[in-house]
């Protein structure tokens, strides 16, 4: 049911958003959709997402219902700072969003057409679970403005997938895919590698299998064991073995290599698209800073400086919202220390990095050993930014300390 908020400051009852803020109104604005149901859970998986065992005292068919609800209340909490305006991207995540009927999906994203605005070009995201996206779901998102959809392919290697308490069948994401591009969707497919028990070959054809789909971006993350799973309990009883860190390095490599090979860059340390035009808008605005409001239990949110996230379980989020209430269960106000590191840790992951002249005059002077070690870029700093070699990009958590510390 997901990892523990952090903690922060109470939220007053008139909302999350300090009355004294004021935003621009011309800033970039995102919206996230946070759909917390699944089916089963994913061994692996630390996400606030619960299944129809888990969801006492709320109900799925009436999630839409609730989340217009705090639609409404944000925008008004966002026309008294000045700031409404149009998101630019829109991102559907979960659990699983396509367990929910196409229609309420729609039903969302019209509110939050009706209670923010949405830009004429706007990115708008659904990501689903391959079993879940059949021809006519992928008709009726696409009626209702879904641009893109990012499909939980995980592995193409049918026990890594027992492993991760994956459902589907490999053959399901052929499917699922050619479903999405009937109705003219951007396709993304997102891997994980280093699962137990996994071999340099089976990511390979993972690799292989996800390039002959052809999508138009690809995710490949590394398996990280979180405390709480069931997975982190096998591990802990000795049934599969930790994952291997030089395997998972061995794994990026080949995934690099490879993606290069085919067509597409890297713009992220763990994404790839076919070109600029492809790359995903949305995971670039939480990388850059931007604005965005995350509706839903659990979902964070970033305004102005001010953090802010909702109570985790559906039935306290739509019991707040049925009580006219924020449903916001703490919020932290960014102070500059936290923002430079912020800046830093989420600028140095992408492709354009980071300028030079956001770095102390210290972590100046740290840059050119990194440059010396092999882990920055050294044309890239000559011409006055931060980016990441492959080595680097492997390294990233040690590059950032180096130069924050």
């Amino acid at each position: 049911m997901g990892s523990a908020l952090p903690l922060g400051e109470p939220v007053p009852i008139d909302g999350p958003l300090p009355p004294e803020l004021r935003v621009d109104p011309n800033g970039d604005f995102s919206v996230y959709l946070h759909v917390p149901f699944c089916r089963v859970r994913c061994g692996y998986c630390d996400f606030n997402t619960y299944t129809a065992t888990e969801l006492r005292g709320t109900r799925q068919d009436e999630y839409a219902d609730t989340v217009l609800r705090e639609i409404e209340l944000a925008a008004g909490l966002l026309d008294r700072a000045g700031g409404r305006r149009g998101a630019g991207t829109i991102f559907f995540g979960g659990g699983t969003p396509t367990l929910l009927p196409p229609g309420d999906l729609a039903r969302m994203l019209d509110g939050v057409r009706a209670g923010m605005g949405v830009a004429d070009d706007a990115e708008v995201t659904v990501e689903a679970n391959p079993d879940t996206v059949s021809a006519d779901v992928a008709a009726q998102l696409a009626v209702s403005g879904v641009t893109r959809m990012s499909i939980g392919m995980q592995s193409a290697v049918p026990h890594v997938l027992a492993t991760l308490d994956r459902t589907h069948r490999p053959e399901s994401v052929r499917a699922a895919v050619s479903a999405a591009r009937a109705e003219g969707l951007d396709v993304s497919v997102d891997l994980i590698y280093g699962a137990p028990g996994e071999s340099l070959d089976d990511w390979r054809r993972s690799l292989e299998v996800a390039m002959d789909l052809e999508p138009d971006h690809l995710s490949a993350y590394a398996l990280i064991i979180e405390d709480g799973t069931k997975l982190a309990r096998q591990i802990r009883r000795g049934e599969l073995p930790a994952p291997d860190d030089d395997l998972q390095a061995d794994m990026y490599e080949l995934a690099d290599e490879q993606l290069t090979v085919a067509g597409f860059e890297w713009y992220e340390v763990s994404n790839w698209a076919r070109g600029a035009a492809h790359r995903s808008r949305h995971n670039l605005a939480y990388w850059t800073g931007a604005d965005w409001w995350g509706f839903g239990p659990g979902a964070h949110s970033h305004i102005g400086g001010v953090r802010f996230w909702n109570v985790k379980h559906p039935a306290a989020y739509a019991q707040r919202l049925a009580a006219g209430e924020f449903p916001a269960a703490a919020r932290e106000v960014t102070d500059a220390a936290a923002r430079t590191l912020e800046r830093v840790l989420l600028r140095t992951r992408i492709r354009e990095g980071l300028a030079f002249a956001d770095l102390s005059e210290r972590a100046r002077g740290q840059a050119a050993a990194l440059i010396a070690d092999g882990l920055v870029d050294a044309p890239s700093a000559l011409a006055g930014r931060v980016v990441l070699t492959r080595r680097g990009r492997l390294l990233a958590d040690a590059v950032v300390r180096a130069l924050t510390d």
